[in-house]
């Protein structure tokens, strides 16, 4: 038993990281980036937390940043990749590039960007008064258990040239191509405002909502942009673990379960709430404001790179799973097949928040208009 006990076994690289760096860690199925309480975090010079979400997984976590007025992080350079969303405030960002040259763009609330990987780089806050709240989705978890050496994952001299991208796509530029519902996607590294940029059609997803797929600093990090009509809701899916869904506009609130379960997880949100449906939890959004609702989804494993077979079956199958009827071996769940429970719970939230329901072509037997 001496033995046994003496023994390295279970080791978790990244739980072990977390605590030698003393980073505070926020958990929760659901939580408010605009709540979250900071601690001050040397290795960034600033304020930080990590958030670990009940459905994460195992590849990825959050990284909650706040820059005080006025003040800056420290240079960083690491072996992970990242997408970063400004929930607060506005400021700039400035890379050093392996030929010494700098490249710097300025963010504000709601821009997303990512860093190109192991690129040195530093953030500022750009008010004297106000904080900025960055948060970013990472893939750390998965880099320090892979290797377990944080001195190579925080202090690796590898340049990788190659993922520094046209000087044009810190500017907000980029490259749009138009693949298919739910798979067209827009190249760049910046996007200044993720609330007003134009999405593709992806009504295979229901009620008329967009959808587009970004394909930041080619990394292997996902994130998507999708939007509501006011007065609608999507059709409810599932896929694998780790996408962060965060409110970016509007407001709206989420059912997920897992297939056989008879009660709903209900999730309520206004720009900067975030949570991460569990692995092959089904999950519905629903809206309720008087505007569009969008939602940012980040997580691992991007439309160039999926890394896993799943997510590779996923996308470049002949029909996309997320958006195939689970009559048809899919995993979307189409509003005849729905629980019969949901829609009249949609229209009993239109009534109490005074908007009209716009699902009348696809309930046209019990659609209502609220009063």
């Amino acid at each position: 038993m001496a033995a046994f006990d003496k023994a390295r076994y279970g080791i978790d690289s990244y739980q072990d990281w977390l605590k030698s760096e003393g980073l505070r860690v926020v958990e929760g199925l659901a939580i408010d980036c605009n709540t979250v309480e900071t601690a001050d975090w040397p290795r960034l010079g600033a304020r930080a937390a990590a958030l670990h979400l009940d459905g994460r997984g195992d590849f990825c976590n959050m990284i909650l940043c706040e820059l005080a007025p006025g003040k800056s992080t420290a240079p960083q350079r690491h072996l992970f990749e990242e997408v970063i969303y400004v929930v607060a405030g506005s400021g700039s960002t400035q890379l050093t590039l392996p030929n010494g040259e700098r490249r710097s763009f300025e963010w504000s609330e709601r821009s997303l960007f990512a860093i190109p990987l192991n690129a040195e780089y530093r953030h500022f806050n750009g008010s004297g008064s106000a904080r900025a709240l960055l948060v970013s989705t990472t893939n750390l978890p998965m880099m320090l258990n892979l290797f377990h050496s944080e001195r190579f994952v925080f202090g690796n001299p590898f340049d990788f040239d190659d993922r520094i991208g046209k000087k044009e796509y810190f500017e907000g530029e980029g490259v749009l191509t138009l693949l298919r519902q739910g798979n067209d996607t827009w190249e760049t590294n910046f996007v200044p405002d993720i609330g007003t940029i134009e999405l593709p059609d992806f009504s295979d997803r229901g009620a008329g909502g967009g959808c587009l797929i970004f394909l930041l600093s080619d990394s292997s990090m996902h994130a998507h942009v999708s939007e509501m009509p006011a007065g609608t809701y999507k059709k409810a899916h599932r896929h694998g673990p780790g996408y962060h869904v965060m409110c970016v506009g509007g407001s709206g609130y989420s059912l997920m379960w897992h297939e056989g379960q008879r009660d709903f997880v209900r999730i309520d949100w206004t720009h900067g709430v975030v949570f991460p449906p569990a692995d092959q939890q089904f999950h519905q959004h629903f809206t309720t404001s008087k505007v569009p609702a969008r939602y940012l989804a980040t997580g691992f494993g991007s439309l160039r790179y999926p890394f896993t077979t799943a997510r590779r079956r996923e996308i470049l199958g002949e029909k996309v799973s997320f958006s195939t009827s689970t009559r048809e071996g899919g995993d979307q769940i189409e509003y005849a097949d729905q629980d019969p429970r949901i829609h009249p719970m949609f229209l009993a939230e239109m009534e109490k928040h005074g908007i009209k329901a716009k699902m009348d072509r696809f309930f046209p037997k019990t659609a209502e208009v609220a009063r």
